[in-house]
């Protein structure tokens, strides 16, 4: 089984795909197609597949398109009888996606906070805009911090993978926001889970 993915290495997104098609032992098995995904010019070899135009979007064998990257993960997680990336508990199952949506969270507001300071017009920069999307990438933050780290530390499921991207991204893009000061325990789980081959072989450059 081969599945086709529109490709930007910088895209936490399309990263977390990679991380979860390396630790489910079938990254031979995802073709990397080039794509010029851009928030404000979509790719139309993409908008062909998906109507948003944006990456990650993967095309299966029989050529249907699989989006966002909750669902092309969940897809990944089928091609192979490992170990399961979404566990088929209830409890655990229910678990893992929540923690990945609250990825998905930081993550969106994030990339909306780079936008505002990258790509906007310097004379329509919105300052009130870019703080309040900060503020939810912080509340994400603490709430790892207080209450996930059981989950965190337990096995590694389609969540721990999204937040351990989420956290490269604000590396990559926010070098200067020192997250860790604040969360300590957090912290040193990423820097024990970015060290896994997974993590250093989709390393954004």
């Amino acid at each position: 089984m081969t599945l086709k993915l529109f490709h930007s290495p910088a895209s936490p997104f399309v990263r977390k795909v990679l991380v979860c098609a390396h630790e489910k032992g079938v990254i031979a098995e995802i073709e990397k197609l080039p794509s010029q995904a851009w928030p404000v010019k979509r790719d139309p070899d993409i908008v062909r597949h998906n109507p948003s135009g944006q990456v990650p979007t993967a095309l299966a064998e029989d050529g249907s398109a699989l989006y966002d990257s909750r669902v092309i993960c969940a897809f990944v997680d089928t091609m192979s009888d490992d170990v399961p990336l979404l566990p088929s508990d209830h409890k655990a199952r229910f678990a893992a996606m929540t923690l990945e949506a609250l990825a998905d969270t930081v993550l969106g507001a994030a990339l909306l906070c780079r936008y505002e300071k990258v790509l906007r017009p310097e004379e329509f920069y919105w300052g009130l805009w870019h703080d309040s999307q900060m503020e939810k990438v912080d509340s994400g933050l603490d709430e790892l911090e207080d209450r996930w780290m059981e989950t965190l530390n337990g096995s590694i499921t389609i969540g721990t993978i999204a937040i351990a991207c989420a956290l490269g991204y604000l590396d990559f893009r926010f070098s200067d926001k020192d997250w860790r000061k604040a969360h300590p325990k957090l912290a040193a789980w990423y820097e024990k889970f970015s060290a896994r081959p997974s993590m250093k072989a989709t390393m954004p450059g």
